[in-house]
């Protein structure tokens, strides 16, 4: 009970959360040993310190933005707009459509709208999400450098001035920099998806399934067992230069905290790249199995046990070796195959 009286009483609940353990490392090769089987997030304080971007945002935001501007190439980037008013909260509105609008235009003529409301105590929410690093600059990434380089992660970064972005989970390992302003991360287990109240799978604000919940203004009313979340969360605020790690599948929480912020991410998984996309299985569950009659459903769910999430001895044994099939570990040109097979029985 004492979140829902923190609630009504308007103290933030981020101010009664553990936080984040910090690590020390004194090197990339020394994040590489902490990342190896880590399956729990921690911080290290610095570690992109020396980045060229870092340094400029700490001299301003402007800085921050010519440094940009002079690795950008001449191409559109895609920004999320919001209103006066908005909050910077990128959500839905009422009737669950996005509650913010998109545009494209050059890095240079957006930057030209932070230009133009720095220092408004209510600007217009602008946010430039996601951008492939390496297909949208030239040299950003040579002149700073990934601390996870041997990895050979997707990196992107993430631009905006104050944000909120929905507690939602990714399936590939992820450290999170921050290079300009400042961000909070709230994050929760990956078993904590039900207390988190998730909204539809397949309209989303960024393409994954996010908590409806309002981390400002909870409503524990309504959400009731995100009360349970809570006992589970971490939190951290990052400043220019730390990172933090977030193993594949924790769920969190991002806020831009400064009037201009930039975040740069890796994004890489263990398996190999070939192999498919978890949430594509679940989509083609729902549409395939999750309305059958419910003895369907349980043979189903054997099977999937049996071949999937178990896959003991017994699945293969008693088959020659070479005739397995996908049942065997799948290099490229298997994995091809059922790509193949699965478009084609779609398509029918």
């Amino acid at each position: 009970m004492l979140r829902w009286a923190m609630a009504e009483a308007g103290i933030p609940i981020f101010s009664n959360i553990a936080h984040i353990a910090d690590r020390e490392v004194a090197d990339f090769a020394g994040l590489a040993e902490l990342v190896e089987g880590a399956r729990a997030p921690f911080v290290v304080r610095g570690l992109v310190a020396d980045w060229p971007l870092v340094r400029a945002g700490l001299e301003s935001a402007a800085k921050a933005r010519e440094h940009l501007l002079a690795h950008a190439r001449a191409m559109p980037f895609t920004v999320a707009l919001g209103p006066p008013g908005h909050g910077g909260r990128m959500f839905y509105a009422d009737d669950m459509q996005m509650n913010f609008r998109e545009g494209t235009g050059k890095l240079a003529d957006i930057f030209g709208g932070f230009d133009r409301y720095e220092g408004e105590d209510n600007p217009p929410t602008a946010y430039v999400p996601s951008v492939d690093m390496n297909r949208n600059f030239n040299g950003l990434t040579e002149a700073n450098p990934s601390p996870v380089a041997q990895y050979k992660p997707r990196e992107s970064i993430w631009i905006g001035n104050r944000t909120r972005i929905a507690a939602h989970n990714d399936f590939p390992d992820n450290l999170a920099c921050c290079a300009v302003g400042r961000r909070r991360f709230t994050l929760f287990p990956p078993e904590q998806f039900e207390n988190l109240y998730l909204g539809p799978v397949d309209n989303t604000p960024a393409g994954r399934a996010v908590s409806m919940v309002d981390f400002h203004q909870p409503d524990f009313t309504a959400h009731p067992r995100f009360e349970a979340a809570l006992e589970t969360a971490l939190t951290t605020e990052l400043e220019p230069g730390d990172a933090v790690f977030i193993p594949s599948m924790w769920w969190h929480h991002v806020e831009g905290l400064a009037p201009f912020n930039v975040l740069v991410n890796y994004w890489w998984r263990e398996t190999p790249k070939w192999l498919g996309q978890p949430q594509d299985a679940l989509n083609h569950a729902i549409l395939a199995i999750r309305d059958l009659p419910p003895q369907d459903r349980a043979i189903w769910k054997q099977m999937f046990d049996h071949y999937v999430f178990e896959h003991g001895p017994n699945v293969t044994d008693h088959i020659p070796e070479g005739a397995r099939g996908i049942l065997d570990p799948l290099p490229p040109e298997g994995a091809s195959r059922i790509r193949s097979f699965l478009l084609r029985a779609l398509n029918q």
